[in-house]
């Protein structure tokens, strides 16, 4: 991959304080990238990613949950550190004027944004079965408007918005250059016991592709990225047993490694990958 020391591009990240998203503005700003590194920490222990949680005390000690916690501000330091250029903000994606606060940020701070890597979620684990916890005893939620609504704002609500936002100023400003990379998961039959999670994640996947169309006149390229079970916190000796017995599951990642692939399509190499949902295993 070409050094990119030499530019001057502009990424915004979503979820940045930890795992893939931590690992992303690292691999960026060590390719002279400038990041913005946005993030939530939850406000209590619990369910989900980060991006607004419901509290549950039994998760105080789970290093999945303390992950979260991490002040994005340690990432975007250590960045400045290595001698990079990275600011931190913390805001809740489920707030619809939070997208347009964060490219004013990142305009001020550090210029135009031409590199959006949608990586945040909402995550909370909800299903349509009975059962009161999953194969690797994590606990079930019943599907209800509260777990729909934070997942959706988080997962589709934010990245289609960020998306437009991104759009709307490279237009204005006459840019020829931009990169969008989205996260998913799930499947083509869904999510089966993370059913609001599956179904969001291809509703941010539909979007990204619709970019990829709707944006390509403009340089504009846009990719999803769908990860292999990836070690954030949340794999145990248990979930290693299974992905090494599954016929479709063939690694545990780092999130590191998962970085490398999102890089990649943030580059001038990936000028003509675009339109693509690219599954890593």
């Amino acid at each position: 991959m070409r050094d990119t020391s030499s530019t001057s591009h502009v990424a915004l990240v979503t979820g940045a304080n930890q795992g893939i998203g931590a690992a992303t503005a690292r691999a960026l700003a060590a390719r002279g990238v400038a990041v913005l590194c946005a993030y939530l920490r939850p406000s209590g222990p619990g369910e989900g990613s980060g991006e607004g949680d419901v509290p549950d005390p039994s998760h105080a000690a789970d290093p999945y949950h303390a992950a979260r916690s991490v002040d994005g501000e340690e990432v975007a330091a250590e960045i400045r550190r290595a001698g990079g250029r990275a600011e931190a903000c913390e805001a809740d994606l489920a707030d619809p004027a939070v997208p347009g606060r964060l490219f004013d940020l990142a305009e001020d701070r550090l210029g135009p944004v031409d590199i959006l890597v949608n990586n945040a979620s909402g995550w909370i684990q909800d299903t349509f079965t009975p059962d009161p916890a999953d194969r690797f005893d994590r606990p079930l939620r019943p599907v209800t408007a509260e777990t729909w609504s934070r997942q959706f704002s988080v997962d589709a609500m934010a990245p289609a918005l960020l998306i437009g936002e991104l759009a709307r100023r490279h237009r204005a400003r006459g840019a020829d250059w931009g990169r969008i990379v989205g996260l998913t998961s799930g499947g083509e039959l869904g999510f089966p016991s993370e059913v609001s999670y599956g179904a969001a994640k291809a509703a941010q996947t539909d979007y990204t592709l619709s970019a990829a169309a709707e944006l390509a006149g403009l340089g504009i390229t846009a990719n999803v990225v769908r990860p292999p079970v990836t070690d954030t916190g949340w794999v145990t000796d248990e979930v290693r047993r299974f992905v090494a017995s599954s016929p479709t599951h063939f690694h545990v990642a780092d999130p590191a490694e998962v970085a490398k692939t999102i890089v990649f399509l943030a580059s001038d190499e990936a000028a003509l990958i675009t339109g693509n949902v690219i599954t890593l295993r």
